[in-house]
């Protein structure tokens, strides 16, 4: 069945883009990049005379086909999708015949794919800063392509940057060189020789250095948090060779991490050979390395197998989530590992709380036809497809014999796009002798449900009890009570249980005031920086209407860009009367500051749309 992706303009099964050969300039006046992308086109059926491809605010100057000038028209504007570019082929292609189509582009200064920095932006002051961030639908904001994970591609790019900066991109690093049209830049060369869907295409330029942290690891960063970076992804070549035990080869090569400016809007994006993470991750401990051992986790599920259109995302994220907490589960113990699962069905909960349970966003398979994937964006398809797998990880027999299960998922459709159906054919033949076990699943309430999943998987409970314990006697507590709570609580808890503690507090109706001054009395939450403990104290104090949080709550959301702590925070900001103007105004102030997404949803989110 071939799925239609409703987010692209793109028709694959007329034609498929198999190789892009890539050169272009990275123009930081013009807030540009500007080159050529030469796509190795193949037909797919007979007398192809048109190719059509996803453009987003990208002006187009020619098209040549195999060397030849084609006429190429753009079509209509859609909101949120862009333009389909329609080319006109010069001549005639059989079916299996391949072509190179060419086209001169510019990207605009307005790109949704790409953050620009000035000097003053950036940790070290003194050089300009680019990343991109093309997963779901935003390759096209930079060049022409078939932006859908239903099509693969190999990849060679030739990037010309000032020659002061270091330009890296989601493949192997192929060498550089001077630029021969200007003494004062320099090219630098990169092979993806592994097929990889538009939306991993990455490209980052800044005044980067790297260090070593295992043979096949460099880390990435500016000069000022390299050393700070190395220290806490240390961990990085220990989970590489867990997941290749879980899942397979590790088939990338090279396994580097870069680690961007604070307005990186995710985690972490698992670019192949380059996983891009937030520095929100830099607690100083490692005790946020689970996001490391996510994107690792995406080597196999996402960049290996894909999802074939983004209502299928849970099959990138659900699964990855699962890969990640069994390498927890390995390095740190399976008590670790239902913790981490405990916590990830609190998550969906919250999410739950705030979207609404009869949303369908809520479901785990959406619908996306004239839907943003960017607006649909929520923990629902890691956590709630990460239920499913851990639930029926328990119905057919147990952890061991379902990563048996994982490792064939992968041997059988590495290399390819799928959807829910191709994984569920697999399962019930994976599972052959299990089909009754299989057929009591509610499939459908599963998959097209909203709100909480129709059954709640086992957990093994005895490092959430502590957090439990303590949660029910702060929501339990009367003014009186208060006395009775000191700094001993939390002696014997890890970082992972105080997010936990918080968590569990956050499910519940706000606390008073007067419980939240003296929870920082005693436990001086304000002193900790740990991004995940942080952000939830935060979030307990505004629901508690604690005025003093107003301006912390508000630096937080403002200091960094990742969606998953700036959108809550501005919308519990936005909630509280007492500061609602406050939080519009600043969210104005910095909005041109912001990346280009998270400023959409946020503007969303005060209804400050542009």
């Amino acid at each position: 069945m071939a799925a239609v992706d409703p987010s692209s303009f793109a028709s694959p099964s007329c034609c498929l883009t198999r190789h892009l050969y890539l050169r272009c300039r990275v123009d930081f006046g013009a807030r540009a990049l500007r080159g050529t992308a030469a796509f190795t086109a193949r037909a797919e059926r007979e007398a192809l005379r048109c190719l059509v491809l996803d453009t987003k605010d990208v002006q187009v100057f020619k098209v040549t086909v195999n060397g030849q000038d084609a006429t190429f028209a753009f079509g209509e504007k859609h909101s949120f999708k862009g333009t389909p570019l329609e080319v006109t082929l010069p001549f005639e292609l059989r079916r299996g015949q391949e072509a190179i189509v060419e086209i001169s582009f510019e990207s605009s200064p307005k790109s949704s794919a790409l953050q620009w920095f000035t000097p003053e932006q950036t940790s070290g002051k003194k050089h300009p800063f680019l990343f991109s961030q093309c997963q779901a639908i935003h390759c096209r904001a930079i060049f022409p392509c078939q932006d859908t994970p239903a099509v693969k591609l190999t990849y060679y790019a030739e990037i010309s940057v000032p020659k002061e900066l270091v330009a890296l991109m989601s493949a192997n690093r192929d060498g550089e060189m001077p630029d021969p049209e200007d003494s004062s830049r320099k090219i630098y060369c990169f092979s993806q020789n592994v097929p990889i869907p538009c939306y991993l295409i990455a490209l980052v330029v800044g005044a980067l250095e790297s260090r070593k942290i295992g043979p096949r690891t460099l880390v990435w960063a500016e000069k000022e948090l390299v050393d700070k970076s190395a220290y806490e992804f240390a961990e990085a070549e220990a989970m590489l060779k867990t997941a290749e035990d879980l899942a397979g080869p590790y088939v990338w090569g090279q396994y580097d991490l870069l680690v961007l400016p604070p307005s990186f809007p995710y985690g972490g994006m698992e670019n192949p050979c380059l996983t891009f993470v937030t520095p929100t991750l830099l607690a100083g401990d490692r005790s946020l390395s689970n996001v490391i051992a996510h994107e690792i986790s995406h080597s196999w599920t996402g960049n290996l197998v894909t999802n074939k259109t983004w209502e299928h995302f849970w099959l990138n994220e659900g699964y990855t989530v699962y890969l990640e907490r069994r390498i927890g589960g390995r390095l740190f113990g399976e008590q670790f590992r239902h913790f981490q699962a405990l916590g990830g069905w609190r998550e969906l909960q919250n999410t739950i709380n705030t979207l609404g349970d009869k949303n369908p966003v809520t479901n785990l398979i959406p619908n996306l036809n004239e839907v943003d994937p960017d607006v649909a964006y929520s923990s629902v398809p890691y956590e709630k497809g990460f239920a499913l797998l851990f639930y029926l990880e328990q119905l057919l027999g147990g952890p061991d014999i379902f990563i048996g299960f994982l490792k064939a998922y992968v041997q059988q459709f590495a290399y390819k796009s799928v959807i829910t159906e191709d994984w569920k054919k697999f399962l019930y033949s994976y599972f052959k002798d299990k089909v009754d076990v299989l057929d009591k699943v509610d499939w459908n309430s599963w998959f097209h449900a909203p709100g909480m999943p129709p059954v709640m998987p086992v957990y093994d409970m005895t490092l959430a009890n502590a957090c439990v314990a303590l949660s029910q006697r702060w929501i339990k507590a009367k003014e009186s009570d208060l006395g009775s709570f000191s700094s001993a609580d939390l002696k014997e808890m890890s970082s992972h249980q105080l997010i936990e503690f918080l968590a569990l507090l956050l499910l519940e109706s706000p606390l008073p005031v007067s419980h939240v001054q003296r929870m920082q009395q005693v436990y001086d939450f304000n002193a900790i920086n740990n991004s995940e403990i942080r952000f939830r104290w935060l979030r307990l104090c505004i629901k508690a209407k604690w005025e003093e949080a107003i301006p912390l709550a508000l630096k937080m959301a403002t200091d960094q860009g990742r969606m998953k702590f700036t959108r809550p925070l501005f919308r519990d900001l936005y909630s509280f009367d007492k500061c609602r103007d406050l939080a519009v105004k600043i969210f104005l102030e910095h909005r041109a500051s912001m990346h280009p997404v998270t400023s959409m949803l946020v503007g969303k989110d005060l209804q400050q749309e542009q």
